[in-house]
């Protein structure tokens, strides 16, 4: 049983620290959850994160956080999906749980005839050569939070004044760049139905 939650627009620090709460307070018998998101603009820190990868953020705020990866940013038109799910119970790995979420968009960008595949050295969705989706994971005692981002139609201008995930030369893009308009609440549902028919 995965239960569906939609927070609509959301403060990331709030949002962030719920997940850690939820997933410290699990047991065995606490049902899966998968939370729809999106959030004010925002920098994030993973756990390996540089401060020398953010260039030139203005005032935008910057958080650090626990998840895995280098830096990221969020905001408004970015579809953002966090799985908090009891890994030993399903089974998963992290490079399982990593594959999973990567085919997850691949598989919902097809279905707009966007061909994107995933980099065996850089987790995350590309669409020749540029990055379209994130994926950062935190796997803590039997369950993992954090989850993925995929670019819908936001404004891309933060990207350039941070190396995102730490790459200096990546260049990001989104669906409404690449010809396709549909809404955050019909693409989190293509996600979700891909992510839990593979669960």
């Amino acid at each position: 049983m995965i239960k569906i939650v939609d927070l609509g627009l959301q403060d990331y620090e709030t949002t962030w620290l719920a997940m850690k709460s939820f997933n410290e307070q699990r047991s065995e018998a606490t049902d899966d959850e998968i939370w729809i998101v999106e959030h004010h603009p925002v920098y994030t820190l993973g756990l390996n994160g540089k401060s020398e990868h953010l260039l030139n953020i203005g005032d935008i705020p910057v958080v650090n956080c626990d998840r895995g990866g280098q830096v990221t940013y969020h905001g408004p038109g970015q579809l953002v999906i966090y799985t908090l799910l009891d890994v030993q119970r399903l089974k998963l790995n992290p490079r399982s749980l990593v594959t999973l979420l990567e085919q997850a968009m691949i598989k919902t960008l097809a279905q707009f005839k966007i061909e994107a595949v995933a980099k065996p050295d850089a987790p995350g969705v590309y669409v020749k050569g540029h990055k379209i989706g994130s994926i950062g994971l935190r796997i803590k005692k039997q369950g993992c939070y954090h989850g993925l981002s995929l670019n819908n139609a936001m404004d891309l201008q933060p990207f350039n004044f941070i190396n995102p995930c730490g790459y200096s030369d990546l260049k990001v893009t989104q669906l409404a760049d690449l010809g396709v308009t549909v809404s955050s609440k019909s693409l989190a549902d293509s996600v979700i139905h891909a992510i839990t028919s593979a669960l």
